[in-house]
This record gives C-alpha cells, structure tokens and sequence, in this order.
C-alpha cells in the first residue's frame, strides 16, 4: 500500500471514529417505594382468659360516699370503677362508654358469667352504670378470679382487666 492510500485510509478511519456515538449504559430503574405491609389483627382468642390485659392500672381511694377502685390508662379518665356506696351498702359498676338508654353489660370471671342492663350515668357522664348490693356474689367473683375478668358492651372495647387487690379492697370496705 502506498502512502496516500495510507493517509487516506487512516483519515476515512478518523472520521468515522468521530461520527460513532458512544452508547450510554441504560439508566439505572428508578427504585418503588415497597409496598405497605398489610396489619391484619390478630384473630380474637378462642379462651378470653388468653386475651392481652387492658393496659392500665387499678388505684384505690376514699370518695365522698365512701370508697373506689379505678381502671385507668395513665392519668386518663377510668375505664371501669368500682365505687362504695356506704350509705346505701351497695357498690357501683360504672363503665365508660355513652348511650342513650339501658344497653347489655356481661361481667365474666372464672367462676361466673352475669349480664345486667346497665344504665347512663344520670349525670350525663359517658358512663353505664350497674349497682350491686354489697353481697351479691359477683363481686366475690371479681376479687378472686384467677387473675384476670371481662367486661364487655355492645359497641364498646371490651375490657380484660386485672384482678388486682383494689378491687377486693373496695368490696370489703362496702360490707362493714
């Protein structure tokens, strides 16, 4: 070959090498936001006595009319009380929960089951209230079930609440 054909051949080359566009490596795929997982709740348990203990605390205190034991979460308004009517030797089951007349309230311990109708509280508070006299064999029930008893109300959450010693307290104090 000779020298212009050379030339010639290496500038065809050049030329070409300046026209053939780079390939880009394909974009890297923009990354999804992974789905959000699904929360299903647990199923209710097949024994009530399996089911999480209602988070709070009982306390117990002197009232005007005489003693009570309150369920409550922190500093929040009670759940459940168990107030003493000294007076009248009778104790009040008041649940929180509004309604606008008598709706069913089942109390389950481990050795009974009871419903009552339970009553807005007259003052207007959202509470349902049911009064037991001071030796109704409920309250027995409550103070020593195995560890643990059920309130439940249709439309409200039902509550598995501790058996703890206030409320037994406030049944003794109710029957001297």
């Amino acid at each position: 070959m000779t020298l212009p054909r050379l030339l010639l051949l290496a500038s065809a080359l050049a030329v070409l090498s300046a026209c053939a566009t780079q390939r880009k490596p394909p974009p890297a795929p923009v990354p999804r936001p992974a789905p959000a997982p699904v929360v299903v709740a647990p199923p209710p348990p097949a024994d009530w006595r399996d089911a999480a203990i209602t988070p709070g605390s009982w306390s117990y205190g002197p009232t005007v009319a005489g003693t009570r034991a309150a369920f409550a979460p922190g500093t929040a308004e009670p759940l459940l009380t168990l107030a003493c009517q000294q007076g009248a030797r009778q104790l009040v089951l008041s649940r929180a929960g509004a309604a606008s007349g008598t709706v069913p309230l089942t109390v389950t311990t481990t050795t009974l089951v009871r419903s009552f109708s339970a009553a807005p509280d007259a003052s207007g508070a959202q509470r349902l209230n049911v009064s037991l006299a001071a030796r109704d064999p409920l309250l027995d029930a409550l103070a020593f079930s195995r560890g643990r008893f059920m309130v439940e109300a249709p439309g409200l959450p039902t509550l598995y609440l501790p058996a703890w010693p206030e409320v037994g307290r406030v049944i003794e104090d109710c029957r001297r």
